[in-house]
């Protein structure tokens, strides 16, 4: 049994490898400015996560750079892209689900769309490099 190309699918996984590559840059950025600049960022209370700057970025780096590839591996439809996707849009999800008491209208619109991403990357992930 085969499934059908989905347009609807090939539209929300290139969105969703597009937020990757832009949220892996942006976070690769915020990495690096960490590591070479220690004053860049400001700490200000304790935290149960006692990272120094130097710490937190190179856990964004790290984690920017795994993002971003994986956002250009689903236009390829890699399935290791497709996972790291599905993790990130779970993520999302569970962050958006507890701000739905203090931004209801964000959090139902991150969650839907969180649902959306998830749907098209594990039913039609691979429909997006089919001609």
């Amino acid at each position: 049994m085969s499934i059908q190309k989905s347009n609807w699918a090939v539209g929300w996984t290139a969105f969703a490898g597009l937020m990757m590559v832009l949220q892996g840059f942006w976070w690769v950025i915020a990495g690096l400015a960490a590591l070479f600049e220690d004053t860049f960022f400001v700490v200000t209370q304790d935290w149960i996560f006692k990272f120094d700057v130097t710490a937190w970025g190179w856990i964004h780096l790290i984690v920017g750079l795994v993002v971003l590839f994986a956002g250009f591996g689903l236009f390829a439809a890699a399935t290791w892209a497709r996972v790291v996707g599905v993790v990130v849009a779970v993520v999302t999800g569970i962050i958006a689900f507890g701000w739905l008491p203090y931004y209801p209208v964000w959090g139902i619109l991150l969650v839907t769309i969180s649902v959306a991403v998830i749907w098209a990357l594990t039913v039609h992930g691979d429909d997006i490099a089919q001609p």
